[in-house]
Formats: structure tokens, sequence, C-alpha cells
């Protein structure tokens, strides 16, 4: 049988299978990898990474209501004190406050399994949102060289066998922070998560099958590669069977979420998971209670709560973290949008985090307190942060926090209490 140019031919084959030597992936779609060891895992503790590429403005996610240098600042982008008809801040702790097309995380606050860190962010000054992505997915601010993600590394030193699906993203592409060494799953989203490649065509995979049916370490890959995508394929199709109920699933992203949590319910091998959401670079009309920003915060709270709703049982076990490369200018500009800027705010959620709290060090808005005369200061490096939860939910000791994070000693306050001991 003849495999046409359009299909992935021998010489295309080799040259990918080229690159699993090298990473240790194989295709999962035409835009997706998964990993080539597999290996017998139970159910274990497990961490989500949400990453809102483009710099969420935190200030007006968890507000300082109690600061009215903050509404000065922000004569029309502000979010109002009262929180009557959904138009202000829902308070949190008399200071703080969220956003209100954040509501939907209120039952987490008030349950006490959602916190944040405020004044939280990378070292680095960059304000390029490529560079402070680059930094904060490999883990070393400032460092261009590092050649894997602190996930992927993450990985590395967790114990045990690395089943095909232990780490797994959600997106068209493998992110920078699970690139690496180690196996690692990617599966497309929404409608593509499942969609048809060439190789799935009956008269192909036979060809294949015969082509690389041998134990040699490429047709191993080959093999090891499709068993992974057939597990994680099958498992995708069964939930959208039994959600969609005969209706069209409408797209977004409590949609991604909601499949992650059936995943895991179904697979408790995953133990690490990656998904990223664009569009939070708010130069113009950013919105206050309502408009830009509020229509992707809301999709983004439904998402996460979803989330927590989902996994079930498994919530008590996993920690989510969000994140986003920088914060925005204290400072709106003159087109009703914020700038790039510094300091930002981290959300930790999970049934084992001490929530209802806003963790950090406070600088304050005043002028004299802002880094370069505009931004919120970062007073909590996001590696304390995540390393504080790898070792009292992972379970990681001082050496393997350091593979993650190597060269970082945490100098803030110890943030260890957020995760219930």
């Amino acid at each position: 049988m003849r495999v046409t140019s359009k299909m992935m031919d021998r010489r295309q084959f080799l040259k990918r299978a080229a690159m699993l030597s090298a990473s240790g992936i194989v295709m999962l779609s035409g835009h997706g990898w998964a990993a080539k060891i597999a290996g017998d895992s139970g159910a274990r503790k497990r961490l989500i990474v949400i990453f809102l590429r483009g710099a969420v403005d935190g200030l007006n996610v968890v507000v300082p209501h109690g600061e009215s240098v903050y509404y000065d600042a922000r004569p029309t982008i502000a979010i109002g004190r009262s929180a009557s008809a959904g138009a202000g801040v829902l308070d949190l702790d008399g200071h703080f406050g969220l956003h209100p097309a954040l509501a939907p995380l209120m039952p987490l606050w008030r349950d006490g399994t959602l916190a944040f860190v405020h004044a939280c962010g990378s070292p680095d000054s960059s304000r390029s949102h490529f560079d402070a992505q680059e930094y904060m997915e490999s883990g070393t601010p400032g460092i261009r060289t590092t050649p894997d993600g602190w996930m992927n590394r993450l990985l590395a030193a967790m114990p045990g066998r690395h089943d095909a699906t232990e780490a797994i993203s959600l997106g068209p592409t493998l992110p920078r922070i699970l690139s690496g060494r180690m196996p690692v799953a990617n599966v497309p989203t929404g409608r593509a998560a499942n969609r048809p490649m060439p190789l799935d065509r009956p008269r192909i995979e036979t060809a294949f099958d015969r082509l690389y049916g041998g134990a040699d370490p490429l047709s191993r890959a080959y093999q090891e590669g499709q068993a992974a995508r057939k597990k994680l394929l099958a498992e995708i199709a069964q939930d959208m069977k039994i959600a969609d109920a005969g209706a069209p699933q409408p797209y977004g992203f409590s949609d991604d979420t909601e499949r992650l949590a059936q995943l895991i319910a179904r697979d408790p091998s995953i133990r690490l998971a990656f998904m990223a959401l664009g569009g939070w670079d708010t130069h113009i009309n950013q919105g206050a209670a309502n408009g830009q920003l509020a229509n992707h915060l809301r999709p983004l709270a439904e998402g996460v709560a979803s989330l927590a709703k989902g996994l079930g049982p498994a919530w008590g076990d996993t920690v989510v973290i969000t994140m986003s490369e920088f914060g925005r200018t204290v400072r709106e500009n003159g087109n009703g949008g914020t700038d790039h800027g510094h300091g930002n705010v981290m959300w930790v959620a999970g049934g084992n985090i001490r929530g209802r709290q806003v963790y950090g060090l406070w600088p304050g808005l005043s002028d004299s307190e802002l880094y370069q005369g505009r931004d919120l200061a970062v007073t909590t490096d996001f590696r304390a942060v995540v390393a504080s939860l790898l070792e009292r939910h992972l379970g990681l000791d001082h050496a393997k926090l350091g593979q993650v994070f190597p060269g970082f000693s945490p100098a803030t306050a110890d943030l260890r209490a957020i995760v219930r001991a």
C-alpha cells in the first residue's frame, strides 16, 4: 500500500521519531504529542496550572478597594466599592474584593478552598510578553538559556514511573512550561480534541502497524504513542457523548475544564495539567464592572468553578494555580485601559488549600511604594508560592525543589501555611 504525500510518509515519521529520542514524545493529533513512556500509577496528588497570556490586570481582579489611591488612579475603570446590582466589588476581607464577574468563585472562597497571593510575580523587570512568559514558564527569570520548563522538571522530580498521560497540556501546541526531556501528552481543546488525523484511517494505521511492528526503539515509540493516543481519545469521546446528550456543546473554557475534570476522574494517573487563555492585554477600553476585562473574567471564573465541581472527591487532592506574566499599570491610560506593569495577583485553589485569605506582603499603591513610579511592586516571587505548594502539597524535599527552580532560595515570608497540614 502506498501512502500519499498528503499523509505522513516514512521520511516524515522518521524525522519526527528523531525528535522522540530527545524529547520522549509522539503524536496524539495533527498538533498534539504524547509521551512514549508508560507506567502504572494510582491516585495521587496533582497540580493544574492555568496561564493567562497577555498580562491580566490583577488590580481589577483582586481589588484593593480599601485604598482611595486606587480610585484616584482609575477614574473610569475602577471597580466600585458598592456591590449593589453587580456593579461593585465582592468584598473578601474589608480591604480586598473580587471583580463582580468573578462571582462564580465566591463559593470556593466561602468554603475556604480559594486564596490569593497579591503583589506577586517575577523579579525580572521585563515588560515584554514574550520574555516575561518565557521566564515564568522556564522558572529561571532573566536567564534565556534554560532548555526546559519548570513543570517538566517537576515531573522529573516526582517519584515513581511516569505514565504516558501523567502530564497533559490542553491546547494546540506543547507550551514552554512543559517542554523538556520528560514525557508529556498534548491534547487540543474543544472539538479539535478528537478530530481525526491521517493515521486514524484504517488502511494507513494498518500500514504503519506493519511497518513499525518490531521491537526496535522506533517501533516501540510508535506503538506506545498509538496506545497513549487511543487511551486519551477514548476517554474524551466518552465524556463528550455523556455531556452532549444529543445536543451540540458550546465552545468555552468551562467546556475544557469539565473535560479535564472528567479525564482526571477516569484516569487518576494524571498528575500535572496545563491550560492557557489569551486576551488579557487590555490597553484600550478595558472596562470596569462590565466590558472587555469582565467578559474574559466571567468564563474564566465559570471554568475554575466547573473544574472544582467536576473533580468531585479529587478536588481534595488537587491544587490549581492561576497566573499571568506580569500585571498592569496602577494608573489607567488615556484610552480607558492599562499598560504593561509589574506586580500581579496569583490565584491558588484546591481542597487542601487554607483559603479565605489574601497572602503576601502588600506594599500599597502610594507613589513612594510603586515600582519605577508606576506599577504595583513585586514583594513575593512567584517561585516562592509554587515551591511552597510543591513542598506541602506534592511532598518535594529541598533537593527536589532545587531541581525544579535551580538557584532559587525563597527570601520572602514563608508561604507554606497556604496548604493545610
